[in-house]
């Protein structure tokens, strides 16, 4: 039997087409790296878009290339999005905050013909230039006002795209065909790559819309850097539903995104806990409130007991815990409100939110033991989680490694708990579980328990040999205040079990964070690894 369905692809380009086309009048709005607020509409950004695509062409670019961007949240970025990838390259995201020998190998990796780089990341390049193979232009993204001196040539992206028309056809191109490339943060062995299609970025935009429950009404500013994991698709689901897309730039800081939010009136605002930790100090301390923001997205880590109540307590914000990874576009999970918790108590609701939430549709999760067998979806079991859908990756780029598929199933690395309704939860990182005497402790459920301590802003659990019980919690904290480790013991005593509890508290002036934002727990496992040694507990 002939299907009598029209067979049209799916493409990167369709969405800027159709934003400047049907909400040609909508907002894009931007910090610029060079100061001030830039502002113009999704009509200005598709025809600036196709001046770029002609410039690019005209600079060599060719389907299939990888061209990269070192960039900041900005309306140049976004132009990137789609010009690269509507011309049929590869748009290459780099994230600027890997060390310079990673970024040195990512570029070399993906064979990089062109890299745009920000004003702020400049020097970067002008350290590792010398080492990079491909490369042949370096593009500046600023007006001519504002280039820097530099030993690279560098071309300058106004001038580039001045005297180009803004007239442009996109080449076709199967749906199938690469569209955007992201690495790991390669916190073990050199970063690792994932490259995304046409076709999975746009299914992906479409989940993010529904479960995000995105439209026209909405004001987006995603904080979640372009540089990683395309902003969580972000910018793609918000040319495809047309709402209004408000961009930090490089103002990070919790005053600059206070204003940001409150000036463009933003209603969804998306990021990873620690950009939220400055944003909640900052209008603690300055005494002002998120009067516009009615749901916040977390993601990349755990938000703690303490920021979900403050958002809800104090400034009627809902918090959405999501969950992915690089391989997965990223979205897995979201937890969105439910009518279940619309009728708990907030104590209750809030312990709910904690979790990372249910499956996307196109999203299948499933945990094991150790030989791989499915394990019970009763909510206590946990095991490997396990994930495959149509946007999430079934290799690395440029790599023979096989090892996190297994079946057809991709290995994320996490230990999790599956519900009978299928709501997931993250127990802990595979590499971060702590086994102490035959038992298994979360490092997340201890760190999370430590953040609702009055005085303490971070927490991070590793576990480190002991010669007795193998492993032990080790409690590192920053504080905002003065306490004592019996203050902070004596609160975790009433909140986990008894044998959980760390054997010690180390206060310390700040913790480390990898690329993206994640506590970095290796280097301190190897600082702290003889530190119970001699304990005889």
């Amino acid at each position: 039997m002939l299907p009598t369905m029209m067979d049209t692809q799916l493409s990167v380009a369709d969405l800027i087409e159709y934003a400047g086309s049907n909400y040609s009048a909508e907002e894009i709005v931007s910090r610029c790296v060079e100061g001030g607020i830039h502002r113009y509409t999704y009509q200005d950004c598709l025809r600036r878009t196709k001046k770029l695509a002609n410039a690019l062409t005209k600079l060599g670019a060719k389907q299939g290339q990888c061209i990269a961007t070192l960039a900041w949240n900005t309306y140049r970025h976004i132009e990137l999005y789609y010009a690269v990838t509507g011309i049929g390259a590869i748009t290459h995201t780099i994230n600027p905050r890997l060390f310079p020998e990673q970024i040195t190998y990512i570029v070399n990796h993906a064979e990089d013909q062109i890299v745009f780089v920000d004003l702020s990341f400049v020097p970067i390049l002008e350290k590792i230039s010398d080492d990079l193979t491909s490369v042949a232009h370096f593009v500046v993204m600023t007006d001519r006002a504002h280039m820097p001196e530099s030993q690279l040539n560098l071309l300058c992206y106004e001038e580039l795209i001045e005297p180009e028309s803004d007239s442009y056809d996109w080449p076709s191109h199967r749906e199938d065909a690469p569209a955007a490339l992201c690495y790991t943060s390669g916190t073990t062995g050199n970063p690792k790559g994932v490259l995304y299609t046409h076709r999975s970025t746009l299914l992906h935009a479409y989940a993010a819309s529904q479960v995000l429950q995105a439209s026209a009404l909405n004001i987006i500013l995603p904080v979640v850097p372009m540089f990683h994991v395309c902003a969580w698709g972000i910018p793609y689901m918000a040319t495809m539903v047309g709402c209004k897309l408000v961009l930090p730039g490089a103002g990070m800081d919790g005053q600059s995104l206070y204003e940001l939010i409150d000036n463009e009136q933003a209603d969804l605002i998306v990021g990873v806990p620690t950009v939220w930790l400055n944003l909640l100090t900052y209008l603690r301390a300055a005494g002002e409130k998120l009067t516009s923001v009615k749901r916040t997205l977390v993601g990349g880590a755990a938000a703690p007991l303490s920021m979900i109540r403050e958002f809800q307590e104090e400034h009627d914000v809902f918090l959405l815990h999501g969950w992915g990874m690089t391989e997965m576009s990223p979205l897995g999970t979201v937890n969105n409100m439910t009518s279940a918790m619309t009728k708990m108590p907030l104590e209750e609701r809030y312990r709910v939110q904690m979790k990372q939430g249910k499956p996307v549709f196109g999203v299948e999760l499933k945990i094991v033991d150790d030989n791989n067998h499915e394990l019970p979806k009763d909510g206590k079991s946990f095991g490997r989680l396990m994930a495959r859908g149509p946007w999430i990756a079934s290799a690395y780029y440029k790599s023979e490694d096989k090892s996190s598929w297994v079946d057809g199933w991709f290995d994320t690395g996490d230990v999790a708990t599956l519900s009978p309704d299928g709501m997931m939860q993250i127990v802990d990182r595979s590499k971060d579980v702590i086994k102490s005497g035959g038992e298994w402790i979360s490092s997340i459920d201890l760190e999370n328990t430590a953040l609702g301590h009055d005085a303490v802003s971070e927490a991070c659990v590793i576990g480190v040999p002991h010669p007795k019980w193998n492993e032990r919690p080790l409690l590192l904290v920053t504080t905002h205040k003065p306490t004592t480790k019996e203050s902070i013991l004596t609160f975790l005593a009433d909140k986990v079990a008894k044998w959980w509890l760390p054997d010690d508290v180390i206060f310390v002036d700040e913790l480390p964070h990898n690329a993206t934002g994640k506590l970095y727990k290796l280097d301190l496992r190897q600082q702290y690894q003889d530190h119970l040694q001699s304990s005889e507990q």
